[in-house]
């Protein structure tokens, strides 16, 4: 059985690429840093493209779409390779294109009632996003007593500072961010400096252990 998204990585960067040639040495630095899932958000004219060159060319990446919020999305993010998906929220609509789509996907939540809906029709995995201004770690922790059964990648506000204790948490199997990929990093084409940040993302898993 593969392994669940929730545990490739204590991290998934939150990738937004300008320029699509920028994709596969971003990848690879990923990688080499010991964060082999990649999500690209659909915020830009290249994710498609990014995330086509990546699937093409770093087979070592597990790369998938983010900000899906439209069966035409799904479709297309998976014609272009993506091996998951991820939403900021979702519709029975969407839901259903996520389903029939072939890969895993996490559906985005931010209140009970919807992690409810969401075990209710068999998704037990989900993104709980805007993570920091929905609750934090104290919402999840809330939701780990009466929904044990329901498991998170909590996204939004989460920086090297407060991502151990999210990670503490019983219910999270991963969390996303973007602090490994500084804008200004990315526009000098500085891999070597991504590929840090990322070791010393990935080096999150060790203090999940000792917490």
């Amino acid at each position: 059985m593969a392994p669940s998204l929730l545990d490739l990585a204590p991290v998934v960067p939150v990738v937004v690429i300008e320029d699509a040639s920028d994709a596969v040495p971003l990848a690879r630095a990923l990688v080499a840093g010991g964060l082999p899932a990649i999500e690209v958000t659909l915020r830009t004219p290249a994710a498609l493209d990014a995330i086509r060159a990546v699937a093409g060319e770093v087979p070592e990446a597990v790369v998938g779409a983010g900000t899906v919020i439209t069966p035409d999305q799904v479709k297309d993010s998976v014609a272009a390779g993506a091996r998951f998906l991820v939403s900021p929220g979702w519709t029975a609509v969407l839901l259903e294109a996520m389903r029939g789509s072939g890969v895993p996907f996490l559906p985005g939540v931010s209140t009970t009632s919807e992690v409810v809906a969401l075990l209710e029709r068999g998704v037990t995995e989900m993104k709980f996003f805007p993570a920091e201004a929905a609750g934090g770690t104290a919402y999840l922790r809330s939701l780990a007593g009466p929904l044990p059964q329901a498991r998170f990648c909590p996204t939004g506000g989460i920086g090297p500072e407060n991502a151990p204790e999210y990670l503490s948490l019983p219910n999270v199997g991963c969390v996303g961010g973007t602090w490994m990929l500084p804008a200004d990093a990315i526009a000098a084409r500085d891999w070597g400096r991504v590929e840090a940040l990322a070791r010393e993302a990935a080096g999150l898993r060790t203090l999940r252990a000792q917490v």
